[in-house]
């Protein structure tokens, strides 16, 4: 089974162009996988990317699995709250935990602007 490569930026810009060409290839693939090893420009339009591939695969009755994500995506993933629907969750990314904001150690706070509360 082979891995639907991304490519290696995602952007406002040219998101649509990615979608675009990433839809034809999601509908021929035997399995919905995403290999995100080579996305190294990314902004939170690779998110919505990444939700449209797999509302594709799950209209086909397939789990949209993603491999090889880098950690800025997992971090805007985590930010937006879509990290557990996009298998990015932070039990499974190096360093975190449950409950905790990629880069911040458990049993540190993040920090808070003063006098906010």
């Amino acid at each position: 089974m082979a891995a639907i490569a991304l490519p290696a930026r995602i952007t406002m810009a040219d998101a649509s162009a990615a979608l675009a060409a990433l839809q034809p290839q999601l509908a021929a693939a035997d399995a919905a996988v995403i290999d995100a090893s080579a996305l190294a420009e990314l902004d939170t339009a690779a998110l919505a990317v990444l939700l449209d591939c797999r509302r594709l695969a799950l209209a086909r009755g397939q789990p949209l699995q993603l491999v090889g994500a880098p950690a800025k995506l997992a971090q805007l993933a985590q930010l937006y709250g879509v990290a557990e629907l996009l298998g990015l969750d932070a039990g499974t990314q190096p360093g975190t935990q449950p409950g905790t904001q990629p880069g911040i150690q458990a049993g540190t706070q993040a920090p808070t602007q003063a006098g906010a509360l």
